[in-house]
């Protein structure tokens, strides 16, 4: 969100999506979904409170859903969002420099977004994806038996993907 026109465009529509779910608390995990794709890959505290009024629940709430699950983000994030899975099928089968090589290839550490906010780095727990493993989750695609070679070809790709737009 980068204008004042902008946030209130996208808090008009979140409280257009989370009115729809009007004391429902069951749904506030598919809100949550459905409004961090909108506002830029995270849930800012404009959207947590907008989400709370028009759900009527506590924003307390939001914010134990929003800090437990690791899906969810408080922090602004890259346009893309890669999750690099680290439990013990893939670390096995080489987490490690499959991390180094996203790494090297982005030009920053997991947990960091690069300068240019397009990509941001993360290290999850499993993915779903123990039979293709090492795995990252890029968006919603899962790249399964990712080598430091691949990586690198998936980055470029990526960068030449999102660079065009």
């Amino acid at each position: 969100m980068t204008t004042r026109e902008e946030q209130l465009c996208v808090l008009e529509e979140v409280a257009a999506i989370a009115a729809k779910w009007r004391d429902r608390p069951d749904m506030l995990i598919p809100v949550l979904h459905e409004v961090q794709t909108i506002a830029g890959n995270c849930i800012p505290k404009e959207v947590a409170m907008t989400v709370a009024r028009e759900m009527r629940i506590p924003l307390a709430q939001i914010y134990s859903a929003a800090t437990f699950y690791s899906f969810f983000s408080l922090e602004k994030r890259g346009k893309v969002l890669i999750r690099l899975c680290r439990t013990a099928p893939c670390h096995v089968k080489g987490t490690k420099e499959t991390l180094s090589a996203f790494e090297q290839a982005l030009g920053i550490k997991a947990g960091e977004t690069t300068p240019d906010g397009l990509f941001t780095l993360e290290i999850c727990e499993c993915i779903g994806a123990c039979d293709v493993s090492p795995a990252a989750l890029v968006d919603d695609t899962v790249y399964g038996h990712l080598t430091p070679d691949k990586v690198r070809e998936l980055v470029a790709s990526l960068q030449e993907t999102e660079g065009s737009r």
